[in-house]
């Protein structure tokens, strides 16, 4: 099972899904971490002061701030919010000690129903360690917590600290609990760290794909429709196309076969495959002709993953050794039950569409068939100008929480050393993620970073010994010595998915395509109406050429049409005026180069053809 690749999440109500701005990971020092889990007890605090009728829920430290969820009886506005921090900039200045006070279970609960903070008694009853652990903030506030923390309030500067935004979150992450209020916080060691903060902040609004998604008309949502289920539009659908044919090229070279399997299986294809037993609540639901099916687990499920239908092909005759190795790949559309909170534009969704390929191999094939795997995606990921700075993460088994996983030992140890073979013949720097592998097998995962230091997971490649085992599906091929043998299946995916994909080469590019991959690559801007029917003739000869091509037929003034094809950011745009269709040429402006001049039409064509075939600009 590929998964949606990694990104940070939240537990945000869906309405409130605009404020949340991804940025750039950063090195959280051990005393960041105290830094923002201090702050996030101040403004608890603070909250509590101002709001008497507030209940606090949960409030860790994250990735460039903190958080804290309550439950108040009116919302909080950004007038609150600016109150709220006055307030600890008080309790900053009084400089409390924070102070770590071990108990019993029993005297903590009773501390809690002194209070009268039932959420805390929620929280406490998860918590399986004794003694309990609470810090308090002087001798006036305190919360159930594991810290760690700062020894004193007055170890916090004032001015490295801002409060962001409030959103709604749900009761452990749950939409069929109770609503809270989350206030987003953000705490540095230096006031200089929280500028350069609020700048990245700032460039990872302009970046935003949902915002530019909208600006460049690629894809929709609608609530009739509902979240997380994107609609792409004939823009869109072209940069989905153009990325699919690029792969399709890529693999048709590598002796990839193209195969189409439906949306929507019976459970026991999935039971077959562990699947359903690992990964049924993620599922939607299931559709059973009747209540005594349900019961039984026995119906149809849409698609969450696309290997046990692969596997079905394969299966579907008996395979000789000669047939090996046996490349299957398919776009294929699938769908996961994500909740509300987690979805993001196109970085997380509920339908999405996976570069899915699976190869069924005899052990002999394994290691150059994973190296061949590997060359591919390095490919992609340079194309796409992702290269610059990537890493290579060997995801393992964890050894201490076997029961996550199917399969022997052996043959994990057999897979495992077969990834770590790849990456030193490669001399591929990696490291390991240990707990990070598939139920049934270890992965060599690629974890790419963007324009601004965001690490996102992108292409993956997978080592399965379990689903062709005899435990599993029992697939086979008739050996050279007449034998029968299980073959060795190995998952990729380049891509992960095409809309993630596209989400993060939105912002990767802030909506600036490479001529390559732009839907438009170049329009046409007559002078007036006159010139019309020579730039008809040039986008034909374009289009002949496979370039995509067209010609601004509003009738608007050039300097207008000249500003809605830089908006658009059309990466080629030639004025054609009437010295232009006298001279046979083309003026040309691009957004990589600027001004190119006049050009004759035939050099722009070869120009633009060449660039294109090389994934270069103009």
């Amino acid at each position: 099972m590929l998964k949606q690749p990694i990104s940070p999440k939240s537990e945000e109500n869906q309405s409130e899904e605009p404020k949340k701005i991804y940025l750039p990971r950063t090195s959280e020092s051990e005393n960041l971490k105290k830094i923002r889990h201090t702050t996030s007890h101040v403004m608890a605090m603070a909250v509590q002061k101002l709001f008497p009728k507030a209940q606090v829920t949960i409030g860790p430290w994250i990735e460039n701030g903190f958080y804290y969820d309550f439950e108040n009886p009116e919302p909080f506005t950004d007038k609150d919010l600016k109150a709220i921090y006055k307030e600890m900039v008080k309790i900053i200045k009084r400089k409390l000690p924070v102070v770590r006070e071990e108990v019993s279970r029993e005297e903590a609960k009773r501390r809690i129903q002194e209070i009268n903070e039932p959420y805390k008694l929620e929280i406490l009853d998860d918590i399986k360690e004794e003694p309990i652990t609470i810090y308090h903030l002087g001798e006036e506030w305190w919360d159930l917590c594991a810290g760690p923390h700062l020894e004193n309030t007055k170890d916090l500067t004032p001015k490295a600290i801002a409060l962001e935004s409030v959103a709604g979150a749900y009761w452990r992450g749950d939409e069929n609990k109770a609503q809270l209020q989350r206030i987003y916080g953000t705490a540095w060691e230096t006031p200089e760290q929280l500028t350069e903060y609020k700048r990245r902040k700032e460039e990872a609004l302009r970046r935003d794909h949902r915002k530019l998604g909208k600006e460049l008309g690629l894809f929709v949502f609608t609530d009739i429709v509902g979240p997380g289920l994107p609609l792409w539009t004939p823009k869109g659908t072209l940069l989905r196309t153009i990325l699919e044919d690029f792969l399709k090229g890529e693999q048709i070279k590598r002796g990839y076969q193209q195969v189409v399997t439906p949306h929507v299986g019976r459970i026991d294809l999935f039971k077959k495959s562990g699947h359903w037993q690992k990964y049924k609540d993620d599922l939607f639901p299931m559709m059973a002709e009747d209540e005594e099916a349900a019961k039984q687990e026995q119906g149809f499920v849409l698609k969450a993953m696309n290997c046990p239908f692969h596997v079905q092909i394969y299966q579907s005759q008996l395979r000789s050794y000669k047939e090996l190795p046996m490349r299957m790949a398919e776009f294929g559309t699938v769908y996961r039950y994500e909740q509300s909170g987690e979805l993001g534009g196109l970085t997380r969704v509920r339908g999405f569409t996976q570069d899915d390929a699976h190869i069924f191999v005899t052990p002999e094939q394994l290691d150059s068939e994973f190296l061949n795997v590997v060359d591919l995606i390095l490919s992609v990921i340079k194309k796409l100008k992702l290269d610059k700075n990537f890493k290579a993460r060997l995801s393992f088994r964890d050894p201490d929480n076997k029961d996550k996983y199917i399969g022997s030992d052996e043959v994990w140890e057999k897979a495992q050393n077969a990834i770590r073979r790849a990456v030193e013949t490669l001399g591929m720097e990696h490291f390991e993620g240990i707990g990070e592998a598939a139920f049934y097998g270890p992965k060599l995962d690629f974890i790419v970073k963007d324009a601004l230091e965001r690490e996102w997971q992108l292409g993956t490649v997978q080592v399965d010994y379990n689903l062709p085992s005899k435990e599993r599906f029992n697939l086979e091929y008739v050996a050279e010595d007449g034998s029968r043998q299980h073959p060795i299946m190995i998952h990729r995916a380049p891509f992960g998915s095409l809309e993630r994909l596209i989400g993060i080469l939105i912002e990767e590019y802030a909506g600036d395509f490479p001529l390559w991959l732009a839907p438009v690559q170049a329009r046409l801007l007559p002078v007036t109406e006159t010139q019309v029917d020579f730039a008809n003739e040039v986008v034909a000869k374009m289009q002949a050429l496979g370039i995509r091509a067209e010609v601004d037929k509003s009738g608007d003034r050039l300097g207008k049409i000249i500003r809605n094809a830089e908006k658009e950011k059309i990466p080629v745009m030639a004025v054609v005026g009437a010295k232009e269709v006298e001279s046979n040429s083309l003026s040309i402006r691009t957004r990589a180069s600027g001004e190119l001049g006049s050009i004759p039409v035939t050099e722009v064509l070869d120009k633009m053809k060449n660039a294109i075939d090389n994934y270069t600009d103009f």
